[in-house]
């Protein structure tokens, strides 16, 4: 038995937090179902990152577009801050609040990854930037974890079921599985050469008998042109200063004339060691970091009831609008209806928050993975730092 929940599950309610189901039985009992407002906002975000990448929206809509109800929300792949509401929905408490655990849970985790794949391509430059991390997933959800790795800035992912979510070939080099059944890194790196379809860049993992230079010299010396990239994954008991061994192979390289091949590194790798390393690397292939992300923390709250502002203590009722500076890309969250005329940069300030569902219909299309990965990119340039 596989340990997961099935989207028809998920709609039926059966992946609901018991109070809610619960509050859905009193209210039912008591013949009371108000009109309600209900947001989705993070307090804070983890590690005091200062901005997170907005996640999960397709998934939430897919569960919310065939009701009725009316949902305003920030576009998948905005950059977003603490305390700005992402998700508001308006409709009869009854028809939507059974769903509150499975929305959350779409928002929470989708962004974190995507939070964190912008942070490692942040770090990365311009360099290639591939997710390797299915294997740290349990394998159901594997799928949404690529297509947001791919949405916050990853080229590739390794997944074949995640790329074709997102309309691209799975990216990946090759296992030491394969090295070891074949018992030399030449003879495993010329069968890839010989048996891959030639599109595929061949690169040759390099650390699983010998020191790296020597195989990376090997492989080179047997490939030639064709040799794309050398891979050092090599284990941290091994490592010892793993940038001195990237500037040996370098080193190494250059002197024989294989100037053109890069160097690619996995193995443990995060935001921080991207940084210190992408002066002397080219490519990088990032897995646990960036699977098991820290989620952003969304929760959902009830801000107006029967139309008239109420919410608990802690919460600012009433429906908002969520302005954003063209120019400075400034925020501010203002009451419903009072809309700021310019940022203080002087820049002309624009509602974020829109409608996207009414009555149950989708009012415009949803962008494309392409599309938000571009929306993400377009961001990220201009921001500073991590």
């Amino acid at each position: 038995m596989i340990h997961t929940a099935n989207s028809q599950q998920i709609r039926d309610g059966l992946v609901t937090d018991v109070y809610f189901e619960r509050t859905r039985e009193i209210l039912e009992a008591k013949g009371i179902d108000r009109v309600v407002t209900a947001e989705f906002l993070a307090k804070d975000f983890p590690k005091d990152y200062p901005w997170a990448v907005l996640a999960g929206v397709e998934e939430c809509i897919s569960l919310l577009k065939d009701l009725p109800v009316d949902v305003r929300v920030i576009r998948e792949g905005t950059f977003i801050h603490p305390f700005q509401p992402v998700l508001e929905i308006r409709g009869k408490y009854l028809d939507f609040g059974r769903y509150e655990t499975a929305l959350l849970g779409f928002l929470c985790q989708a962004s974190g990854v995507a939070t964190m794949a912008a942070r490692c391509r942040k770090a990365a430059g311009n360099l290639p930037l591939t997710s390797f991390g299915a294997r740290r997933m349990h394998p159901a959800i594997a799928p949404m974890v690529e297509r947001n790795a791919y949405i916050g800035g990853c080229d590739g992912v390794a997944l074949g079921l995640g790329a074709e979510l997102v309309g691209i070939e799975p990216s990946g080099t090759m296992p030491h599985a394969l090295i070891l059944i074949m018992g030399d890194t030449v003879a495993a790196t010329q069968a890839f050469h010989d048996i891959i379809a030639p599109h595929v860049k061949r690169v040759s993992l390099i650390d699983t008998f010998n020191d790296e230079k020597v195989e990376a010299l090997n492989v080179a010396k047997a490939l030639g042109k064709d040799l794309y990239a050398v891979r050092l994954d090599t284990p941290k008991s091994r490592r010892g200063d793993f940038r001195k061994i990237m500037e040996e192979v370098r080193w190494e390289l250059d002197l024989r004339g294989f100037g053109h091949v890069k160097l690619f590194i996995s193995g443990g790798l995060d935001e921080y060691r991207i940084q210190d390393y992408r002066d002397c690397a080219d490519a990088f292939g990032v897995g646990t970091a960036i699977t098991a992300a820290p989620v952003i923390d969304f929760s959902m709250d009830i801000v107006e009831v029967e139309n008239k502002p109420l919410a608990k203590k802690g919460k600012r009722s009433g429906s908002k609008n969520v302005m954003r500076c063209e120019d400075c890309m400034e925020t501010v969250v203002v009451p419903r209806g009072k809309t700021p005329k310019s940022c203080s940069c002087g820049g002309k300030m624009f509602e974020i928050l829109t409608p996207l569902v009414s009555h149950g219909k989708l009012k415009t299309p949803l962008p494309t993975p392409r599309e938000i990965r571009d929306h993400v990119m377009g961001q990220l340039a201009r921001t500073e730092g991590l």
